[in-house]
């Protein structure tokens, strides 16, 4: 089996189980389905794969740099895109806490086509993908730069899981305010979860940039998958919840 397979089953494994795990614990099994859903179709998302490539390639380039700088700058890097998003969630759940379910199966309806249609085509959906580029390979590669990137690069991937996270925020802003920031926390970190395998199984710097190229090449497979799932998770919970 190739590597960059290998790779991918690893993320979706991982994060299909983690949440199953953490929704059982806590008696929430009718959500197991719609949030497996969720969470496996935005931890193969083309567009962290295209912006983590760009970084490796990055520190790549870079003479002298040692495996723990590459961490170091690696989780800073991740550390900011998992704030920021976690930020962003809470917002998105204050807005939609008075919005009925049926439009959460809307939601991913309509993005479900989105990243279908754009997959097929083979579109981007980065805003500003050359903008992303220069700042990647402009920044230094500190810690602050990284983490200073990591924000301004998490507003170029919000066109490529806008619509997954919003009918998340629908779903978990039902069931109570603690519950709901555990649950917004466990999407943030299946959400970086490829990034952190990506980074810490692999080899090298290396091994890491090719295994992240390859399964770039496969974005237009991936995000018509991801298209798929996220209109059968619609139909599910327009008919079934």
């Amino acid at each position: 089996m190739r590597s960059e397979i290998k790779a991918l089953l690893l993320i979706s494994l991982s994060s299909l189980g983690l949440t199953a795990c953490i929704l059982t614990s806590f008696g929430l099994k009718e959500l197991i389905y719609p949030l497996l859903a969720l969470a496996g179709a935005d931890s193969i998302n083309p567009c962290t794969f295209v912006i983590y490539t760009m970084l490796l390639i990055a520190l790549s380039l870079k003479e002298n740099i040692s495996k723990r700088k590459i961490y170091a700058v690696g989780l800073a890097f991740v550390a900011a895109i998992y704030i920021s998003y976690y930020v962003l969630g809470i917002g998105l759940v204050i807005l939609t806490k008075t919005l009925p379910i049926w439009i959460a199966g809307a939601v991913a309806i309509v993005f479900g086509g989105y990243t279908f249609i754009t997959g097929y085509l083979e579109k981007s959906r980065i805003v500003g993908k050359n903008e992303v580029r220069r700042n990647i390979f402009r920044k230094e590669a500190t810690i602050f730069g990284a983490f200073s990137l990591g924000v301004i690069i998490s507003f170029t991937l919000l066109p490529c899981s806008a619509g997954t996270y919003l009918a998340y925020a629908i779903l978990i802003s039902k069931v109570g305010r603690t519950l709901t920031l555990i649950l917004l926390a466990l999407y943030n970190i299946i959400f970086i979860l490829p990034l952190l395998i990506i980074l810490f199984t692999m080899g090298s710097i290396t091994e890491s940039k090719s295994i992240s190229q390859k399964i770039v090449q496969r974005s237009r497979e991936l995000s018509m998958a991801a298209g798929a799932i996220l209109i059968a998770l619609g139909i599910y919970i327009i008919i079934g919840m």
